[in-house]
């Protein structure tokens, strides 16, 4: 059985296991349970009042500085929300669901209107720039769903990352093959014909065609298997030690924190609790109220 093989019977398997209750990471909450987590919650942000201004931007290479940003008028998701990524880091956004992590990153790849505050990239606002303009300036996004182009094969989803500069794809995709080999093994197979898994490594080398120095990733470990979702970690700091600056969006609040280098709790579009994945791992507070009950990682 091949490498390939392997991977994807045991992503079944580990489905099958989550179907099964093997994954969850503690019992559901009582409605009471979660009423006095979420005014704990509200008590913390209250506590923590507004975001700090960021001050000089020219120290970092990504800056999103007392953000404002929602889907619809007058609703704002991100209420003044703040994030930094140095060269060369892994930062982490973790938070409850509808906390705004996502709207975060898609506010910063141009997604979505900036309504308060300011974004710079290198020192510069990059506020009105489009997604096409911010990928020619380094920046690579991979949204959590629809990711891939089904009925394109894996080696016309990599060329579709590169449309910019076609001369560069048979460099970038023999670079993009080292660092996700199943690529160069199934490059003629139709992305729609991979597993979940296979498809992220697949939207993951796309973003990564236009050789960015910055890699927005959105819940890249979604509804993928425990084998996987060790996979896309592993690649994750791969892909960092290549020099590509990363800000990852996660679910899987503990094992995103092991990973990055710096971590952001965002709760209800603000920030909550910021500090080094290990500080934050440990914070009595965030394991109480963001990371469940068990116990603190080795």
């Amino acid at each position: 059985m091949s490498g390939s093989e392997e991977a994807e019977r045991a992503e079944r398997a580990g489905r099958e296991a989550q179907a099964q209750g093997g994954a969850a990471e503690r019992p559901p909450e009582s409605p009471d349970e979660a009423g006095q987590l979420q005014e704990h919650r509200e008590e913390v942000l209250d506590q923590a009042g507004p975001a700090e201004g960021v001050g000089d931007h020219s120290r970092y290479l990504l800056v999103a500085d007392e953000v404002k940003a929602g889907y619809v008028p007058e609703v704002n998701i991100l209420d003044g929300c703040t994030l930094t990524l140095r060269e060369g880091e892994v930062v982490g956004i973790i938070g409850p669901n509808g906390a705004g992590k996502s709207t975060l990153v898609k506010t910063v790849f141009g997604l979505l209107p900036v309504r308060g505050g300011s974004i710079t990239l290198r020192g510069e606002s990059i506020v009105d720039r489009s997604a096409h303009e911010l990928v020619s300036n380094g920046v690579g996004y991979v949204p959590q769903s629809q990711n891939v182009f089904p009925s394109l094969t894996v080696e016309e989803n990599l060329e579709m990352g590169v449309f910019l500069r076609p001369k560069v794809f048979r460099r970038r995709m023999s670079a993009v093959a080292e660092l996700f080999p199943l690529l160069g093994e199934r490059r003629k197979q139709k992305a729609g014909a991979l597993s979940g898994g296979e498809r992220q490594m697949v939207a993951m080398g796309r973003a990564l065609m236009m050789e960015p120095s910055v890699l927005l990733l959105d819940e890249p470990t979604a509804g993928l298997s425990p084998v996987f979702q060790d996979e896309v970690f592993h690649r994750v700091r791969e892909i960092n030690a290549t020099g590509v600056s990363v800000v990852m969006v996660e679910q899987n609040a503990r094992r995103c924190l092991q990973v990055c280098d710096r971590g952001y709790v965002l709760d209800q579009g603000r920030n909550a609790y910021t500090g080094t994945g290990r500080e934050l791992l440990e914070d009595p507070n965030v394991i109480e109220l963001y990371l469940g009950t068990l116990a603190k990682a080795e």
